[in-house]
């Protein structure tokens, strides 16, 4: 994945109510704040919060 520095530092979470800095980890941009993990399609981040990936801790166990 390649997002130019200068752009990383423009971009920020777009879910209203957070607004936090993205930093790239394993391919994706993640929300320093909220924890939403945003894809990256062809160079171009998908910054749609309905379509991010919840943080490690919103996702619920599965039930047995």
């Amino acid at each position: 994945m390649a997002i130019a520095p200068e752009l990383l530092e423009l971009l920020a979470c777009p879910a209203p109510e957070c607004r936090g800095r993205l930093a790239v980890a394993d391919e994706r941009l993640v929300c320093a704040r909220c924890g939403r993990r945003y894809r990256v399609e062809m160079s171009w981040p998908v910054l749609i919060p309905e379509e991010a990936e919840a943080p490690p801790s919103a996702v619920q166990p599965a039930k047995e």
